[in-house]
């Protein structure tokens, strides 16, 4: 699709994976974003995923998580091996995935994080995550996202 290329979408493209793209129009400011962008792409929040950057003893992780809960960071410690978890700070986060807020994709990011996908995803045919933009989402395969991004899976989702 012409302007809507990200490293995203040129990591899949490049490696052949199957995915669509979809645009949507929410306010990253807006209260309760990501049940927003679900309601926007007429998708259901269970299979609408959002990336998080925390630090888990103080190196760099991504969690992929569903939009309808919060990021357990014990879990995600755990997941990685590591004793905390604390979020990223906004500006290491941008810098070090190559996104902005709201728009960070767990695909094609500047540097390669470990990367824990919520087990939830597995019992979706596909789901969605952000194309590396504010505004553009990623319908994929959760298969397909845990093999590019050699992602561990387990259950991060606190409700």
């Amino acid at each position: 699709m012409a302007g809507q290329g990200t490293p995203a979408t040129a990591l899949l493209a490049k490696r052949k994976v199957a995915y669509r793209t979809h645009p949507y129009a929410v306010s990253p400011d807006a209260p309760n974003y990501g049940a927003l962008v679900a309601a926007a792409l007429g998708a259901p929040p269970e299979r609408v995923f959002k990336s998080l950057v925390a630090e888990v003893d103080g190196a760099l992780a991504v969690a992929v998580v569903p939009v309808t809960g919060e990021l357990d960071l014990k879990a995600l410690a755990a997941a990685l091996g590591g004793k905390r978890a604390t979020m990223a700070d906004r500006v290491v986060a941008e810098r070090a995935t190559g996104y902005v807020r709201g728009g960070i994709s767990p695909l094609g990011q500047r540097k390669r994080l470990p990367t824990v996908v919520d087990e939830s995803a597995l019992r979706h045919e596909t789901v969605y995550v952000s194309a590396g933009r504010r505004g553009l989402q990623l319908e994929l395969s959760p298969g397909d996202l845990v093999k590019l991004t050699a992602a561990a899976t387990a259950p991060l989702a606190a409700p």
